[in-house]
């Protein structure tokens, strides 16, 4: 697993061994950032459910101000940590473990700042993405336009509004869905 663009493009990234995580494919992550854009420059990103932190990585190498990676498990804030040292990218970081079926964390622990971009990768078919989206729109945590990434298994259905989230495309790569959904203001 590698960076795919960007100034730490093909910087190698840890991964794990044993643990029912399932990083994103490169190939897939590739393609994303082919729709959402080459430059991220000034975007705040939140990346949660982060596993190997590759996603929001991903948005860091290609020009994102700041990326919170939130994540429950032990092993994986370690895996991020390791991955934003390999890439040297520390000073625009910002983990957080936390168990995101009891919620977000606050704005303010997060830095404060609206977030442009969000990727939520849960477990599949774990019933906690529509919980997620329904809290980031309830806690008022997105910027104008923000858009939403939502990445599930391919027969996984969803609601096409939450709140003010609108879904705005929908992309199938294998057994991954990536949901597309735009913050309306």
């Amino acid at each position: 697993m590698r960076i795919t663009g960007g100034q730490a493009r093909g910087r190698a990234l840890a991964s794990f061994k044993g643990l029912n995580i399932r990083p994103t494919p490169d190939q897939v992550r590739e393609a994303l950032f082919n729709i959402l854009g080459q430059n991220l420059g000034g975007k705040s990103v939140l990346d949660l459910f982060a596993g190997t932190g590759a996603m929001g990585l991903e948005a860091l190498s290609r020009g994102a101000r700041r990326v919170v990676f939130v994540d429950s498990a032990f092993k994986a804030i370690s895996i991020i940590k390791k991955n934003i040292e390999t890439c040297g990218l520390r000073e625009r970081t910002l983990v957080l473990r936390k168990d995101l079926r009891k919620g977000l964390p606050s704005l303010d622990l997060m830095g404060g700042i609206p977030f442009d971009l969000v990727f939520i990768d849960p477990p599949y078919r774990s019933g906690i993405l529509p919980i997620v989206m329904a809290k980031l729109v309830e806690k008022e945590i997105l910027a104008p336009n923000a858009i939403v990434v939502a990445e599930t298994h391919r027969k996984e259905q969803f609601d096409k509004t939450f709140g003010n989230l609108n879904l705005i495309d929908v992309r199938a790569y294998g057994d991954t869905k990536i949901h597309f959904y735009c913050a309306e203001t």
